[in-house]
């Protein structure tokens, strides 16, 4: 099925108004010089399982001491609940991480468009299914009841967010687009804030793009996925220390915005919080110079080791399909671990 569908390096730092400085390119890492953890990003997995099986082989003869894994969204194609137990039972043949924190993407949310699992049916959306049973599959499938949620991987915070609604069942003129309630919003800016009195650098997943950050966010495709994004990005603006990673373009890693440094007027933080394209397990897509994309030929499969030290954290883009790392980035921490 096309990917669009079922809708209806060089590190630049951008910046509303201009650039800023932005972290220059690593050199590869040698030993462990003050390791704090390591970890893993990938999102998009959308029901490409052997690629998937790909990813977590890879990951953990790379990366074995991995504290855990973040997801980025899109863990299904459709949010079947067989989609997801299909998931699950690649993770428990392994190799397995140690930990998983997943968040929600908009893949989650099209049954609706399906009369059953064979018979795509967007005319009659939404084809009996309820928004609540869609959230609810969610839940059971990442054991939690919220779609925001905190865990930590070897120590350092791993904020997940996410839609709380799909804005077509409250909106007929919607899809896709991201609604965070005020609960969302006040916990977030509470977690943000104890963590650095912590003086602790701070990940947080999500699965679509703000605008204006990394690859293809400067396209009309994404620019209008966050219904509130002034808010989200005035928290986030706030902290040096945020690392925002999301997914849902499946642009390219290989491309030169695939790390950004984003930063907020009126935050007083003039260097701005880093923002990183995750790739994606299945497809890729890179700008087709038409204000759209083009499909990146061959086998795709990208995904993110993060390296986290006591003075910076180490971002490398890897290609699982070909076992290379891709390109590196080093990011100064504002308080020493």
């Amino acid at each position: 099925m096309e990917r669009r569908s079922l809708l209806g390096a060089t590190a630049g730092a951008l910046v509303l108004g201009g650039l800023a400085q932005a972290p220059v390119e690593a050199a590869p890492t040698v030993g462990d010089g003050g390791l704090v953890t390591t970890f893993n990003v990938i999102s998009d997995i959308q029901g490409d399982l052997s690629d998937f099986t790909e990813a977590l082989k890879d990951i953990k003869a790379t990366n074995p001491r991995s504290s855990g894994m973040a997801v980025a969204g899109d863990i299904t194609p459709r949010g079947y609940d067989f989609e997801y137990a299909e998931v699950q039972k690649v993770l428990d043949q392994g190799p397995k991480p140690r930990e998983v924190a997943w968040a929600i993407g908009n893949h989650e949310f099209y049954v609706p468009k399906w009369a059953d699992p064979n018979t795509l049916a967007q005319s009659t959306w939404p084809n009996g299914t309820t928004e609540e049973s869609l959230f609810r599959s969610f839940y059971n499938f990442a054991k939690r009841s919220t779609i925001y949620a905190e865990t930590t991987f070897g120590g350092i915070p791993i904020l997940t967010i996410g839609t709380e609604r799909y804005m077509k069942y409250h909106d007929n003129s919607l899809w896709d687009e991201v609604w965070i309630s005020e609960a969302q919003f006040q916990w977030l800016e509470d977690r943000l804030r104890y963590w650095a009195q912590r003086r602790k650098p701070v990940m947080v997943i999500t699965h679509h793009p703000l605008p204006n950050t990394v690859s293809g966010t400067r396209s009309k495709i994404y620019m209008s996925d966050y219904l509130q994004p002034d808010r989200l990005l005035g928290l986030l603006g706030r902290y040096r220390d945020v690392f925002l990673f999301s997914g849902h373009t499946h642009w390219d890693l290989t491309l030169s915005d695939w790390y950004v440094r984003r930063v907020v007027p009126g935050t007083a933080n003039l260097d701005g919080f880093s923002v990183i394209n995750t790739g994606a397990v299945q497809t890729g897509f890179a700008d087709n110079g038409q204000g759209g994309e083009v499909t990146v030929p061959g086998h795709f499969n990208q995904g993110l080791q993060v390296d986290v030290y006591r003075d910076r954290v180490v971002v490398k883009a890897r290609d699982f399909a070909t076992g290379r790392w891709l390109k590196q980035i080093s990011v100064p921490l504002a308080t020493r671990i």
